[in-house]
């Protein structure tokens, strides 16, 4: 029979793998941008944080939707037995369709994007536009390794590519190279590498495949175990019928949709702020909103080990049917994050505004309150992202996108208003009452439409 015990503890040896990694690159991540801000001025700086938000708002919303595809489908197809083959297709012609419309779109904007996000700088748009095209191949090959559950392996692809873009500040800061070009190249530097890594998640699929189908049961436990899953199949069944075992163009199309919307409304969170403070009080202003985010946005790629190993275990329990492993396995993620995030308000209560100033040069002032807001907003915004992972395991896709609508758009208003004159304060207070929004519609959703065993 199946082993349930055996199942959570592959959850946990692989969040644990891709803690470890991923973690060590939200501090590579961090340091790459203390480390530009030492290297040049507030205007140089704030053009860089600039480009640096807007690669990873626009690569997430066009590109991980299809990483999630991936590693829900490659999940559950593993766990009936069928192949992976059709789910790699599939995907890889969605992802090469929003590459290509990427292309379209920025070449076509390429002077409004060069003049209100660069002011005229040619080079720092051209980097944008080939790291989004680089990370394309980065996310298909992030979600065929989740799917596949080779955690090791997807550690390593997020962790050398930060490392890569680290090194270009740092050998500025130590005087061997210099300029806000070189610093900002790193941004590009990173995602080429995934040209060199994905193409090992491919050649090593054959060999998952045949892990997979080793099988040393007796005749009897297969027959049994056949059965079960087929009962835990019924029970996972929603209105609409049972799952088709078919993986259709048009399925991972819908799916692919819904997840770029929910992923637009999550850069809104992450994002949206810089660009506005930048377009009323320019670049300065930006940096400072950046650098204050990057509290919230260090512990996302921390998530990310979490996120990326829950969505295909949830996907699997789901399948079969097993919610009390399912609902075990989300009350730990959620609690392993209050944890965290209460350890984060504890040593920026302490040392906050310091680190701050240390970090950036003493180029902003930060508050021990705001700072302190951030890191709650943070651990509230995570545990809402952690329940949207039950919502695509769950197949409840549309009703996410619903929830991530609501809650973006009362925060990108909220950034609009001019109730408050600071945008420093204005994101104080704004990330963590839309946070809360987020998280308390998608528990409502996670209650609603999970089973209880």
């Amino acid at each position: 029979m199946t082993d349930k015990g055996g199942k959570t503890s592959d959850y946990g040896r692989g969040a644990a793998i891709l803690t470890v990694g991923i973690g060590i690159t939200g501090v590579v991540t961090f340091l790459y941008l203390a480390l530009a801000a030492h290297s040049l001025d507030k205007y140089q700086y704030g053009q860089v944080a600039l480009l640096w938000s807007a690669v990873f708002l626009i690569t997430p919303i066009f590109y991980r939707p299809v990483e999630q595809l991936l590693a829900r489908t490659i999940a559950e197809r593993r766990v009936r037995d069928q192949a992976i083959g059709p789910a790699l297709r599939i995907a890889g012609f969605i992802q090469l369709g929003l590459g290509l419309l990427f292309a379209v779109v920025a070449l076509a904007f390429r002077t409004h994007l060069e003049d209100s996000l660069f002011h005229g700088n040619t080079t720092l748009y051209w980097i944008m536009f080939w790291s989004v095209i680089a990370y394309a191949v980065s996310f298909f090959g992030r979600g065929l390794l989740a799917g596949t559950q080779r955690f090791g392996l997807y550690g390593l692809l997020v962790f050398v590519e930060s490392t890569v873009r680290f090194v270009f500040p740092l050998l500025a800061v130590i005087g061997l190279a210099s300029g806000q070009d070189w610093i900002a190249f790193g941004i590009l530097a990173g995602p080429l590498v995934s040209l060199f890594v994905v193409p090992l998640a491919l050649v090593g699929r054959r060999r998952s495949a045949r892990d997979a189908v080793h099988d040393d049961r007796t005749p009897s436990e297969a027959a049994e175990q056949t059965i079960e899953q087929e009962k835990r199949l019924d029970a996972a069944a929603t209105g609409s019928g049972a799952e088709e075992a078919d993986f259709t163009l048009a399925e991972g199309s819908q799916f692919a949709v819904a997840a770029l919307v929910i992923m637009a409304c999550e850069q809104a969170f992450l994002n949206a702020a810089p660009f506005i403070a930048s377009a009323k009080l320019g670049p300065v202003a930006a940096g400072a909103v950046v650098s204050l985010l990057i509290i919230a946005r260090a512990p996302m790629q921390l998530f990310q080990s979490v996120s990326t190993s829950l969505l295909p275990h949830l996907s699997e329990a789901w399948s079969t049917g097993d919610f009390k492993t399912y609902r075990r396995s989300v009350r730990v993620t959620l609690l392993a994050i209050s944890g965290f995030a209460a350890a984060c308000v504890v040593v920026l209560a302490a040392i906050g505004p310091w680190v701050m100033d240390l970090l950036f040069d003493n180029k902003y002032d930060f508050t021990r309150p705001g700072l302190v807001a951030i890191a709650a907003g943070m651990g509230i915004y995570l545990c809402a992202a952690t329940l949207n992972q039950t919502a695509l395991a769950a197949r409840k896709v549309n009703q996410a996108v619903a929830c991530w609508v609501t809650a973006a758009t009362l925060f990108v208003v909220w950034m609009l208003l001019p109730i408050v004159e600071d945008p420093i304060t204005r994101v104080e207070i704004g990330y963590p009452a839309a946070a809360v929004v987020l998280f308390a519609s998608l528990f409502v959703l996670y209650e609603r439409s999970t089973p209880r065993q």
